[in-house]
């Protein structure tokens, strides 16, 4: 039995913690508190080697560069026609890159970028089973993450803390980065300090209310980075070299060809799911745009993130066909353009 198993949680098939036994009790929590997260969800990529650099800087889409050992950093690679093949939280360890990566399809992704290594002085190794990953979100995440550590980061802010890191992200969330010796006390020093223990689909609900797309196999190959906002969330450099899909990128920012964005919505439904098509009526039957992600809010129904056409907004959106539940537009916590 593991140490998440002692504690009481629930494992889906594919090894994600739904739940603690009481989902009403955690949406309650992450309402009104604050919730602690396992996020098996995610695993991790490491890139270890003297030209890591160099080899990432001319794979994802981000300026890998500019990544700081107290920072972090989305991106996401791409094939060559632009279209996104997964999205990536990016920190350092020394020299080492770890890329947070949906555990689904990080296998496939792992291997297709140590295709392009050759020679290059730089290896990909799973380092998913090397660290636990705890994510606290909700209103009183900052007052926890305090206690528990003396010190909080800003929004991707990397704060080290022997072999701990500490990442901030947008909406006053946090994610924790430790070994598998720290994670138990560190789990119990989190509920000590008043979290709530609760399963992915509520991290993944504090996801889409900051407008943080995550790639998944029901979403592979569907968007341009800037479809999803990437570029809103500094996921996207402009002025760096090539990389996958670089042409197509930037052809899109610099002539004005950008008809889709992703955008924040609430459903009346439960039956909504990553990869789903929505309509919009002026489309002659063709769907509009396609879900990121879903999960259920705490009132009932679901939040989304959805990319659709920009012109669909002012016709209406809908799930499934253009009968089905109507779409309700919900503010990002960063500016559209």
């Amino acid at each position: 039995m593991t140490w998440l198993e002692s504690i009481g949680a629930t494992f889906s098939d594919t090894s994600v913690i739904t739940s603690f036994g009481n989902p009403s009790a955690e949406k309650k929590a992450y309402a009104e508190q604050a919730i602690v997260c396992p996020l098996t969800q995610y695993g991790l990529i490491r890139f270890s080697g003297e030209e890591s650099q160099p080899f990432l800087q001319g794979q994802l889409s981000s300026d890998i560069r500019a990544l700081q050992p107290e920072t972090a950093q989305y991106s996401s690679y791409s094939t060559p026609k632009g279209r996104i093949q997964a999205s990536f939280l990016i920190v350092r360890q020394g020299e080492d890159y770890l890329l947070q990566i949906d555990r689904a399809i990080q296998p496939a992704i792992q291997k297709r970028l140590s295709m392009f290594i050759l020679r290059s002085k730089t290896k990909a190794s799973d380092a998913s089973n090397e660290w636990v990953s705890l994510g606290v979100a909700g209103k009183t995440a900052k007052t926890i993450i305090t206690q528990a550590f003396g010190t909080v980061p800003e929004a991707m802010q990397v704060i080290s803390q022997g072999q701990t890191q500490l990442i901030g992200l947008s909406n006053e969330r946090y994610q924790i980065l430790t070994n598998h010796d720290l994670a138990p006390d560190l789990w119990q020093k989190l509920i000590a300090c008043g979290a709530i223990p609760a399963g992915e689909p509520l991290w993944r609900l504090g996801e889409i209310q900051a407008g943080s797309p995550w790639i998944t196999a029901a979403t592979q190959d569907e968007f341009v980075p800037q479809m999803v906002n990437l570029d809103l969330i500094g996921g996207v450099s402009f002025t760096k070299g090539c990389y996958p899909g670089q042409e197509i990128v930037a052809r899109t920012q610099y002539l004005g060809k950008l008809k889709r964005r992703m955008y924040r919505m609430f459903v009346d439904s439960i039956d909504a799911a990553a990869g789903q098509d929505v309509y919009s009526p002026e489309m002659n039957g063709q769907p509009s745009g396609k879900i990121v992600q879903a999960a259920p809010a705490p009132q009932g129904g679901m939040e989304l993130l959805l990319v659709a056409q920009i012109a669909s907004l002012e016709h209406g959106l809908h799930l499934a066909n253009l009968n089905g539940p109507l779409l309700h537009n919900l503010p990002l916590p960063y500016a559209m353009n």
